[in-house]
C-alpha cells in the first residue's frame, strides 16, 4: 500500500494557487522570500506609516540613524495603530498611552507603569532591506536568507538613471504575475487604445514560445520574427525583469523590474524599477524630466475613465503600459476563478508557472525543503527586438 498523498482535484488546486494568508501553502513560500513593501524615497527619517502584505498590517518607520524598521500594526495595549504615534530614536511610541518598542519589536518602556526592567511583551518585527530604491521585508520564519536572489546587475549600473514606482492594483497579485508570463497579451494588449514606445517594437504577429526553468526562475522567450525575439527574465517567485524602449528611437533601452506583492488577497502592491543607462547631459535631463512629470501614476485612480470611456493616458510609455496592463488585469475581477478557463497551447507560459507553483507548494504542505532558488551569475540577454512592420 503506498504511502504517497492523493494528488488534490485540480480545482482544490487552482483556488488555492492566489491565496496568501500566512496558513495557506502558497502564503507561506512567498514569505519565504524577499519582497518589496514600500518605496524608500515615500519613508523619512523619524516618520511612520501603516502598511499592510500579505493580509498582516504592519508598522514601517525610518529611525534617526536613517534604517528602516518593520514591526507589528497595532500596539498590544490598547489595539490602536502604532504608526498614529511618533519616532523616538530608532523606536516607535505608541500615541495613546507612550508605550515604546524597538525594532526587534521589545516594548522598552510603559510610562504609566513601574517598570524596573523591560516588560515581557513585544509586537513580531521584520528584517528589512534597501535596494534600487525599494524597502524589502522578510516575514518567514526563521533566519532570513542573504538578500541575493532579487539583485540584477542592470540596476546597479553606476551612473544609470533608475525610478522606483508604486502602483495599487484592486485585484489579486496572480493574475498580474501570470500575465508576465504571457508573451501573447503584448501582442493585443499593448496595442489596446494607443500604441507607444513598447508597443512600436512589438508586433501584433502571435510569437513562438518557449520556456526554459532556471536556477532563479523562468526564461520566457519569444519569436516574432527573425530580427524580433523577446527574452522576459522572470525570476521566483513574484518578480519580472524585461527590457524595452524609453522614449525615442535614439535613447537607450530601459530595464523594469517588476514585483508584484499582495496586500491582501484582492489587491496588489504593483512595484517597479525603471533603469536607463546614462549617456549625454541633454538625454538624462530630458528622461529625468519625463519621469518626473508621468511617474506619479496608479491606474486605479483612473478606473472609470478607463474602463467605461476608454480614455487613455496622454502618455506614451508608463502611463500607458501600466493602463493597458490594468484593464486586462482587474477585466479578470478581483480573483479570477480559473477553474472556468479555458487554456489553449499559447498559454504554456501560464502552465508552467503554475506547475512550479505546485511543486513548490506540495514542498511545503509536506515539510521538504523545496528547490534552493539561487541568483544567476549573470543577467539573461534581453536582444533588442525589432517590428518588422516599421522596420
Amino acid at each position: 500500500m503506498s504511502d504517497a498523498p492523493t494528488p488534490k482535484p485540480m480545482n482544490e488546486r487552482l483556488r488555492q494557487l492566489p491565496l496568501t494568508g500566512a496558513d495557506t501553502s502558497m502564503g507561506k513560500l512567498l514569505r519565504k522570500f524577499w519582497q518589496p513593501v514600500a518605496i524608500s524615497q515615500a519613508l523619512e527619517a523619524n516618520k511612520a506609516k501603516t502598511v499592510k502584505v500579505m493580509g498582516e498590517t504592519l508598522t514601517l518607520y525610518r529611525g534617526d540613524s536613517g534604517k528602516a524598521y518593520l514591526v507589528g500594526g497595532y500596539c498590544p495595549h490598547r489595539l490602536t495603530l502604532l504608526a498614529n504615534g511618533w519616532v523616538d530614536g530608532d523606536e516607535i511610541r505608541c500615541l495613546y498611552h507612550g508605550w515604546q518598542f524597538d525594532g526587534t519589536g521589545q516594548c522598552t518602556h510603559r510610562p504609566a507603569e513601574p517598570d524596573t526592567k523591560p516588560p515581557p511583551i513585544r509586537v513580531v518585527s521584520y528584517p528589512t532591506h534597501e535596494y534600487s530604491g525599494l524597502i524589502f521585508a522578510y516575514m518567514g520564519e526563521g533566519e532570513a536568507p542573504e538578500f541575493e536572489l532579487p539583485r540584477k546587475s542592470v540596476f546597479e549600473r553606476p551612473g544609470a538613471l533608475q525610478f522606483a514606482r508604486l502602483e495599487t492594483w484592486p485585484c489579486n497579485w496572480l493574475q498580474q504575475v501570470e500575465n508576465s508570463l504571457d508573451a501573447v497579451h503584448v501582442s493585443f494588449v499593448h496595442h489596446w487604445g494607443n500604441v507607444g514606445s513598447f508597443g512600436k517594437v512589438v508586433a501584433s504577429t502571435i510569437p513562438e514560445l518557449s520556456y526554459e526553468e532556471t536556477d532563479a526562475g523562468i526564461r520566457q522567450t519569444a519569436v516574432r520574427s527573425a530580427g524580433s525575439t523577446r527574452v522576459s527574465d522572470w525570476t521566483f517567485p513574484n518578480n519580472n525583469h524585461i527590457s524595452h524602449p524609453t522614449l525615442e528611437a535614439d535613447d537607450p533601452w530601459v530595464d523594469v523590474g517588476v514585483w508584484m506583492t499582495p496586500v491582501d488577497d484582492e489587491n496588489t502592491m504593483r512595484f517597479l524599477i525603471y533603469s536607463i543607462p546614462s549617456t549625454d547631459p541633454a538625454t538624462d535631463t530630458r528622461i529625468r524630466d519625463y519621469f518626473e512629470q508621468y511617474s506619479e501614476y496608479n491606474p486605479a485612480d483612473h478606473h472609470d475613465a478607463l474602463f467605461f470611456e476608454n480614455k487613455m493616458p496622454d502618455d506614451k510609455l508608463v502611463q500607458l503600459t501600466s493602463a493597458q496592463d490594468y484593464v486586462a488585469a482587474v477585466g479578470q475581477g478581483t480573483i479570477v476563478d480559473r477553474t472556468q478557463e479555458k487554456l489553449g497551447r499559447s498559454d504554456m507560459g501560464i502552465v508552467t508557472l503554475r506547475r512550479v507553483y505546485w511543486r513548490e507548494m506540495e514542498a511545503i504542505e509536506q515539510g521538504l525543503p523545496g528547490k534552493q532558488w539561487k541568483r544567476l551569475p549573470h543577467d539573461a540577454h534581453m536582444p533588442k527586438q525589432v517590428n518588422e512592420a516599421v522596420s
